[in-house]
């Protein structure tokens, strides 16, 4: 059985404060319990990368033994201001990965799925051909059953993953033809950037056109992180490996800066929060920030055909974690 990272260990290991063994520090939202596990320790799962849905069950793993071999020299490429293509697509691809197979990621994209269900539920009772529940469960309707939640839609997290899978070449040039924004860390001695069990960020575009287009941030070295701009002007073409669409600056943060994003990586962490030093300030900052979970959301619109669904996310503090 194996046993897969779904945060890779060499991003990991940049945040190590030892090597080796390479050690993190760390804290569990839920409980703020400090610890310093390994690397290799966390952020796995069993057959994580093992998707029954597909034919090939294993295909990520062709795709990441490309990817994680080669991510340090992407890092210092972004670094030292030497990019070329294959970093771009390592760098992309990483975050791809994260936003496709990390445990947040399946949980964010399976509830935009069971709301299609929902509606498809109710269309088929309007139309006659889903029959009434029986009298037990008390109610009238399946959408009573739903209103009331006697009733709920479970989706497989697996099955967005799958999707995600299958499409992660598309999801990697659309995130390496946008713009970023390198951002630099002068103070990683004291103020270092976090990781976490999802380190991918999110925050406001102010898109004026769509409130809904977020940013990604993802951290990629205590002292090193990006900000990715969606543009939805682009268009994506994977068959076109060059990142022609691909721009990017290099900005130099200031503290205030730096606890900003590392804010934005707390909040958005989905049960670790890792760092390289133990510094004084940084438990109660994670605990200031630990409440905030990524949830997923829904607006659904009235069409002639049906309903109009549109999946977001957003940041909230009405997570209530289970200790």
């Amino acid at each position: 059985m194996a046993l897969d990272h779904y945060v890779s260990q060499v991003h990991l290991k940049n945040f190590s404060h030892t090597q080796p063994p390479s050690l993190l520090y760390a804290i569990r939202k839920q409980d703020l319990k400090a610890f310093t596990p390994r690397t290799r320790d966390v952020c796995r799962i069993d057959e994580g990368n093992t998707n029954a849905y597909l034919r090939e069950q294993r295909m990520i793993e062709s795709f990441l033994a490309f990817i994680e071999p080669k991510y340090n020299r992407a890092v210092e490429s972004f670094r030292s201001n030497q990019i070329d293509t294959e970093s771009i697509y390592v760098v992309a691809g990483f975050v791809a990965y994260v936003a496709t197979c990390s445990p947040a990621a399946m949980r964010i994209g399976a509830q935009p799925l069971a709301k299609i269900l929902e509606e498809v539920g109710r269309r088929l009772e309007r139309s006659g051909k889903l029959p009434k529940p029986p009298p037990s469960l008390g109610a009238d309707s399946f959408s009573e059953l739903l209103a009331k939640g006697a009733v709920k839609i479970d989706v497989d997290g697996k099955y967005p993953q799958a999707m995600g899978i299958v499409s992660i070449l598309h999801l990697l040039h659309a995130f390496g033809n946008f713009d970023w924004e390198i951002l630099h860390n002068p103070l990683s001695d004291t103020h270092p950037y976090f990781t976490s069990d999802y380190p991918m960020g999110i925050e406001e575009s102010g898109d004026p056109g769509n409130p809904y287009i977020l940013n990604r941030i993802i951290p990629l070295a205590p002292d090193l992180a990006t900000r990715i701009w969606p543009r939805r002007d682009r268009e994506v073409d994977p068959s076109e490996p060059d990142f022609s669409g691909f721009r990017y600056q290099h900005t130099t943060l200031d503290q205030a800066g730096l606890e900003k994003i590392n804010r934005i990586i707390v909040r958005c962490a989905e049960s670790l929060v890792f760092y390289l030093h133990d510094q004084p300030w940084i438990q109660p900052f994670v605990a200031e920030n630990a409440r905030f979970r990524i949830e997923p959301k829904t607006l659904q619109f009235p069409s002639r055909k049906g309903t109009m669904q549109m999946a977001y996310q957003e940041v909230t503090d009405q997570w209530q974690p289970e200790v």
